[in-house]
């Protein structure tokens, strides 16, 4: 049986924006140590990236309504613009005050819009027949920064400094918007006797509640590791940060890459369960580690439940939402992370 085709140039070139736009992102892993040098305190550092993570929250309902209303592509290209443009405002920050916080949230809205969009921009393109593999390889254009970032990042900062990294990261961003522009609209035509409910009617939608419950179950978890592996480690002496992300990394590409299909051969819940079960296996390896190994077996664990977990959780999410509040949804759904 002759299966539809997967990697289509909008694919491709939505891919590779987004890997661009992941990569402008994930050099900001470093941006604490931009902060400590202006004199910011733990507290101020948190708080700072706080208000960016609520703005980002607080604009998907919009973002959500305007890719359902406008189409992807006016959405993708105002929230490349701002992103881009928000990097280059970090250029102009010289001290801990209102315009740093400015510019996070700037930086923050931006972010969300563009994750939103590129995801619905993705579900868009991809077969129904092959949804879950499509966003499993989809995904792959976001994790592969967060390994690509940590090396670009050291390098720069180590042969220049914090102006070069934001002029890099901005450098990025650009391509992103680039390549962009090449893509087609894709928002799925509206069907006779149908209209959009808007955004907080997905929400509560009943079909899609266990998956709402299930997607923030996992984005607490992801959060547990992202937010306090570090203090684990310093705390414990026990492997590194780099290990464990490296080997996660690793896991959920090679799982994304080889093994994507799995999930509509066999069937999505089949599969979740047991990538769930691996994820909570991870954490019971970190919490009875003794040695670096443990930390590196934990990582691929972990890998192999976000490998599975995110890409199921984001099919199911699509295929149960109206076609013509998929924006709405999706927002909604990466919102929760």
């Amino acid at each position: 049986m002759n299966r539809e085709p997967l990697v289509t140039r909008d694919f491709t070139l939505a891919w590779l924006a987004s890997f661009f736009q992941g990569l402008s992102w994930s050099l900001f892993i470093h941006l604490p140590g931009f902060l400590d040098d202006l004199g910011a305190s733990e507290a101020q550092i948190g708080l700072i990236f706080g208000v960016a993570a609520v703005a980002a929250v607080a604009v998907r309902p919009s973002v959500g309504q305007a890719l359902d209303r406008f189409g992807r592509l006016p959405v993708i290209y105002i929230g490349n613009v701002i992103n881009a443009g928000s990097i280059l405002l970090y250029l102009t920050v010289s001290a801990i005050g209102p315009w740093a916080y400015a510019v996070r949230i700037i930086h923050g809205i931006g972010l969300a819009t563009l994750f939103s969009a590129f995801f619905t921009y993705g579900a868009d393109v991809l077969p129904e027949s092959r949804r879950t593999e499509g966003f499993a390889l989809f995904g792959v254009s976001g994790l592969l920064p967060i390994a690509v970032a940590g090396l670009v990042g050291d390098v720069v900062l180590n042969l220049a400094g914090f102006r070069e990294l934001f002029l890099t990261a901005a450098t990025a961003a650009a391509v992103a918007l680039v390549l962009s522009l090449g893509l087609r609209e894709r928002k799925p035509a509206m069907r006779e006797g149908t209209e959009r409910r808007g955004f907080f009617s997905v929400v509560v939608r009943q079909s899609l509640r266990p998956v709402w419950l299930m997607a923030g179950g996992l984005a607490f978890v992801l959060t547990a590791y992202f937010t306090f592996l570090r203090t684990f480690v310093d705390e414990t002496g026990i492997g590194t940060v780099g290990l464990f992300f490296a080997t996660y990394g690793i896991a959920a590409i090679l799982l994304r890459v080889g093994l994507g299909w799995l999930p509509e051969r066999i069937g999505p819940k089949r599969v979740l369960y047991p990538s769930m079960a691996s994820l909570a296996a991870g954490f019971v390896v970190l919490a009875v580690a003794t040695g670096n190994w443990h930390v590196g077996i934990a990582g691929v664990l972990c890998g192999i439940g976000h490998g599975f977990g995110f890409p199921i959780l984001s099919g199911l999410v699509v295929s149960r939402a109206p076609d013509e509040d998929r924006g709405s949804a999706i927002s909604f759904f990466t919102a929760l992370f």
